[in-house]
């Protein structure tokens, strides 16, 4: 007994001295406590924990995650934790978790917040919890240290021994049994070729490429808007060193840059840079995360004409950014007194790439799920970022769509069409183009990964396929419980209407916006539908009809829709025209609304709820060609 007090006893007054010397290096500044352990603090990087990775291959895995993204871990994870075994693979010669964060280097997360309904006591709540603020907690600030992002993936993946990690494949290919996905055929890191079985595979690749290898259909860039070549712009993100707390506020001193601990965004006038290539690379203001060696990330570059899909496209993406990179740093020394001290530090080893793929599935999310902040009965997350289209070209702005509260993402939108056994997870999933500006950020990406490697635990222990859980609603309700008690939160909190759904003129808003003719900014007031349409503006609403349904609206835009000088209206007889002749059809512009309410493609209410005639509204155009669009073409936007 006075043995064991004397055990006691030493290890008390060593666990004493301990923390007391804890304690001493916190108020030095060069420990803290965050995430339920002690680390160093601001002053230094957090050291990377080696990836420990499986020295052989087993025959079979419960599930197989290709690719290690947040999303692809998140999934991982998820199955684990249910009870699954699973092979988290990748075929990108990576040397750590997490993909475009920490190695694409963005660092500045684009989160989605809880209406504030959801936030009585004013504090910013996440929508969907779960896997994402597990991680997140142990980062914390609005923009995050790479390397400390990467270490707390590696951490949290080697807490689960039912994981299996093998980072060095040099190729991956399903492995197919007529439309089911029965495993993975991969090239290992000693080029020998292995048949891999599962009983479901899930494709974080980000690019939907096992998807695609598997027959499932899809759609790239924006071939859903009528034009498969534009794409949004990729990024390389480059670093700054030797930020000091006193460069830090300065940044936040000018007035067009706000800032916080970790982040700042503004210094408009880097748009003003004119690079060795226009046409090819551009600069947008700037979007900085501060790193913890006293770095910063600029995530700014626009790079044009790259395809993610084409290997040799994307490498010329790589040296087209490097050599641009130094140039721009040079460039916001002399351009900005704020960084004259700092200098060049390198780029990311991999692109930013915000879009590529678009799978089709059993369901794909519409730009009017959006904006309507529609629930699903089988919602697995929720999304509430705005839906930001970063510029396809360089003649291009890019646009912020609309701003929504929160919409759900169906389970429907993870299962792929065609294919049976898979799952698409991140922002390579069922989404059209313009909402994906929206649902492709990475926490919500995280959400559905979860989602998917819980899915997998229920599909297989009730011997079901994804498409059959996908149509169960009790599956689906079984489903969400577990998601539920593994700490997601899958509240619908955005019960309240918005002020442009109350428009009589909403429904037709509906149809402009999702083929892409009017925007609404963050703030959703900048359709402007009671403002005059101009000559202008109506011209490019009949360059989006031509391009999206070319088989229906043949004629010439110009013609349809004249500018004339001087002009800032247009008449109604003036629409209706232009609508007709787009559509093929020769008729004077006195006789045109006649023509459109015989024919049926306009309503008499319509025509008989515009108060001015002679000067259209955006309202009362998009109206117009809602009814052209429903009975003339046979699309309603819904």
């Amino acid at each position: 007994m006075n043995c064991l007090l004397q055990r006691k006893s030493k290890a008390a007054i060593t666990w004493l001295t301990a923390a007391v010397i804890l304690l001493i290096l916190a108020g030095a500044g060069l420990w803290a406590w965050r995430g339920g352990a002690w680390r160093f603090a601001q002053s230094g990087q957090v050291p990377l924990p080696k990836l420990e990775q499986e020295a052989r291959y087993s025959e079979r895995y419960d599930v197989i995650v290709a690719g290690t993204d947040p999303e692809g871990v998140a999934a991982a994870l998820s199955a684990a934790r249910h009870g699954l075994d699973v092979l988290l693979v990748d075929g990108k010669g990576r040397d750590r978790l997490g993909g475009l964060i920490t190695l694409g280097w963005l660092n500045s997360l684009d989160l989605n917040f809880a209406p504030a309904s959801a936030r009585p006591s004013g504090e910013r709540e996440f929508l969907n919890k779960g896997i994402f603020q597990e991680w997140y907690d142990q980062l914390g600030g609005t923009s995050i240290d790479v390397v400390e992002a990467a270490a707390a993936l590696h951490r949290m993946v080697a807490d689960e021994p039912r994981i299996h990690v093998h980072m060095g494949v040099q190729s991956m290919k399903p492995m197919m049994n007529g439309r089911d996905v029965v495993g993975m055929i991969i090239v290992d890191e000693e080029s020998v070729e292995r048949s891999i079985g599962a009983s479901a595979v899930i494709d974080a690749t980000q690019d939907g490429d096992i998807a695609a290898l598997a027959g499932v259909p899809y759609t790239v860039g924006r071939e859903d808007l009528g034009n498969p070549e534009a794409r949004m712009a990729v990024t390389l993100v480059f670093k700054m060193s030797g930020v000091t707390d006193t460069i830090w506020k300065s940044f936040g001193e000018r007035e067009d840059t706000g800032i916080d601990k970790k982040s700042a965004w503004g210094f408009l006038d880097a748009r003003l840079y004119e690079s060795t290539d226009p046409d090819r690379v551009a600069l947008r203001g700037l979007n900085i995360g501060r790193q913890n060696d006293d770095s910063i990330l600029i995530n700014a570059m626009h790079l044009f004409g790259i395809d993610p899909l084409d290997p040799k496209s994307v490498e010329e993406g790589m040296k087209l950014g490097k050599e641009e990179a130094p140039r721009i740093a040079a460039y916001l020394k002399k351009q900005f007194k704020e960084m004259e001290k700092l200098e060049y530090a390198g780029t990311a080893p991999e692109l930013y790439i915000r879009e590529s793929r678009h799978i089709r599935g059993e369901y794909r999310l519409t730009m009017a799920d959006v904006m309507e902040n529609r629930d699903f009965w089988d919602a697995i997350a929720y999304g509430s970022y705005d839906v930001d289209i970063q510029r396809l070209s360089r003649e291009d702005t890019g646009a912020i769509m609309m701003s929504p509260l929160q919409y759900g993402v169906p389970f429907r939108s993870l299962v792929p069409l065609d294919v049976n056994r898979l799952l698409v997870v991140g922002r390579a999933a069922s989404f059209d183009s313009l909402p994906h500006g929206s649902a492709r950020v990475v926490p919500l990406g995280m959400a559905t990964g979860e989602a998917a490697g819980a899915a997998a635990k229920l599909a297989i222990s009730n011997g079901m396929s994804f498409r059959e859980l996908s149509r169960s609603k009790e599956a689906i309700e079984e489903l969400r419980a577990m998601l539920t008690k593994a700490g997601m939160d899958l509240t619908y909190y955005a019960t309240e209407k918005p002020e442009y759904r109350k428009h009589p003129a909403y429904k037709a808003l509906l149809a402009a916006v999702s083929m892409n003719m009017t925007i609404g900014g963050y703030d959703n007031n900048r359709w402007d539908l009671d403002g005059p349409v101009s000559p202008k503006s109506f011209r490019n609403m009949m360059k989006r009809l031509k391009t999206m349904h070319p088989a229906y609206f043949k004629g010439s835009y110009i013609n349809a829709a004249p500018i004339i000088e001087d002009k800032d209206t247009l008449s109604l007889d003036e629409a209706a025209h232009g609508l007709c002749l787009m559509a093929g059809v020769e008729t004077a512009p006195r006789k045109a609304v006649s023509l459109l309410l015989k024919r049926g493609w306009v309503s008499s209410p319509v025509v008989q709820s515009m108060k001015n005639k002679q000067k259209m509204t955006n309202g009362d155009t998009f109206m117009l060609i809602r009814d052209m669009m429903e009975f003339y073409a046979g699309t309603v936007y819904e």
